[in-house]
Order: structure tokens, then sequence, then C-alpha cells
């Protein structure tokens, strides 16, 4: 029986001919495969994946790239026999996740900067909050974040899988309480949110950003996600320890006038419905020590509000 990668090698040949060579696989994510190849002489990525609306979300992004947020350009989409793909240009470094100290303390500053000037683009041309979809329509941003609860098409039968843990089960309810109580005083800030930095989406080389990928998690709704996906997940890279991340926040918002208003407020609703939305994930994935962590992380938001 014929494997996925003898599936993308077929299909490269077929749709490329000799103009293709050397295709490698790289690290696949959760909702796509990718291989780095060489079109006509030119370094490429093609992804293959189930959602065309992800696909679609990096070539709106790849066209809103600048030197402060390099974003690969997707240079065509199409469909395969059983799915989707996606060809990019191919941008060297490595990822922000593998990182030491004195590296994130270099990198971080500039990747926030460039977040910080994404949220200055145009969008009254778009409408709502939420996951977005390339032609722009998205909810309220407290219906958005309080959606966590809800059913998924991607995370199928999460809910049920959860409830086998009745412990999480618990703390994933309080959670969702607590979300409930706090998203009235939320101001309705939207901008764009990629939700997926830290999952090698973030190459850096030389000390420098060169390319921020696959924006299919990406979202409208407050920008402070980003920073709270930070604080979230500072705690999970032993090698990132020695490094003050509050400090270099409080850098980065005293450069652009000050602290953001209702920061407080914003970053723990923030904070509360990444571990929700985590502990779905992994209550899916049956990934049952990641669920466990992030229902401890969830209590720790909880007893302190």
């Amino acid at each position: 029986m014929e494997d996925f990668s003898q599936m993308s090698d077929r299909f490269v040949k077929a749709h490329f001919g000799d103009r293709a060579q050397n295709l490698v696989s790289l690290a696949a994510g959760d909702w796509s495969k990718a291989y780095s190849f060489m079109l006509d002489g030119h370094a490429m990525v093609i992804r293959f994946g189930t959602y065309l609306d992800d696909f679609e979300k990096d070539r709106v992004m790849g066209t809103l790239s600048s030197d402060t947020l390099p974003i690969p350009k997707v240079l065509e989409v199409g469909e395969t026999e059983s799915g989707f793909y996606a060809v990019s240009e191919r941008v060297s470094g490595k990822h922000l996740d593998e990182l030491n100290g004195p590296e994130i303390r270099l990198v971080l500053p500039q990747l926030l900067d460039a977040l910080y000037e994404l949220q200055k683009l145009d969008l009254t041309d778009t409408e709502g909050v939420g996951l977005w979809r390339p032609d722009g329509a998205g909810p309220s941003w407290g219906a958005e974040l309080l959606s966590v609860a809800e059913p998924r098409d991607r995370l199928a039968g999460w809910r049920e899988l959860l409830d086998a843990s009745p412990q999480e089960a618990r703390v994933f309810d309080a959670g969702v309480e607590m979300l409930r109580q706090l998203v009235s005083m939320l101001p309705e800030y939207r901008g764009i949110v990629h939700n997926d930095l830290l999952n090698r989406n973030v190459l850096v080389d030389e000390g420098r950003l060169t390319g921020v990928i696959d924006w299919g998690n990406a979202f409208y709704g407050d920008p402070l996600y980003d920073n709270a996906l930070f604080l979230y997940w500072w705690p999970w890279f032993p090698q990132w320890q020695e490094i003050d991340l509050q400090e270099i926040l409080d850098n980065h918002w005293d450069k652009h006038g000050g602290e953001p208003p209702q920061m407080e407020e914003r970053l723990r609703c923030c904070l509360i419905h990444i571990a929700l939305d985590h502990i779905a994930y992994s209550a899916f994935r049956q990934r049952t020590e990641d669920m466990r962590r992030h229902a401890k992380q969830l209590m720790t938001y909880i007893r302190t509000l």
C-alpha cells in the first residue's frame, strides 16, 4: 500500500515534472505535512493538508510580508486526490522554539515589534472576530472566547474524551465559568492574532527574523493574545528560564506608548482561554499527561483571580 510520502512524491513528479528535484520530508504538523524541494532551481516548500482555508490564509498573509514581518509568499494552491496543497518560498533559519536564552532575548523583541506593526493594517473591509476566513469574515470577542466549550469540527468528540478524566473535566468547567464572568469586562479590540508562534512557525537566522509561517490558526481578536501565548508557554521551555519575559514585555509596551488599556483583564481572559483550548485539544489527541499539565496551569489562573 502506498504511504503518504510515496503519494507526495508521485504528486510532485506528476505536477511539476523535471522542474522539481530533491523532495525531502520536513517536520509534520497536526493539520498538514510539509516537504522541501527545488523548483526551477529555487528552494520551495510544498504542504499537503485537509483544510483549504489554512493555505488560503497563508496566501493572504504572504501578500502582507515586510522587512519587519517576513512572511513567505505562497505561489500556488490547489487540490490533490485526497486534499489540498500549497507551494511557498522556503526561508532559512532555525525555529524560535530551539533558541537558547541569549538568542531568545535578542529575537523576541523583534517579533513583538513585528506583531505590533501588523495591527496597523486597515481591517475595515473585514467583519467580526474569531477564526478568520480568507474573505475576512469571522462573532463578539467574548463570544469567541466562550466558544472554546462548544463542539468543533477539527476536534470531533473532544468533550466525550475529556469526560473520561473527571478531575480535568471539572477544572475545565470551572475555567469556562470563570471566563464567562470575566468576558463582560472585555473591550472589543480587534486585530490579527497568529495564535501558533511556538510550534516551529517562526524562523530565525543570525539573530534576525527570517519568516513567520503557518497562519492556519490565525484569528481576528485581541492582539494581546499572542503576548499571552508566550506568558502561558514560557514555563514549558527550560532553556528560557534565565530570561525575564515580563521585563521584555514591559520594555516592548513602554516603547509603544505604555501599558495597554485593561491589560490585566485582557491577559487573564487570554490565559484562561489558552489553557481551556489546550485541555480540549489534548483530550482530543488523547495526550493525557499534557491534558493534566494544562489543567494544573489553568487552576493557577483561577486561584489568582
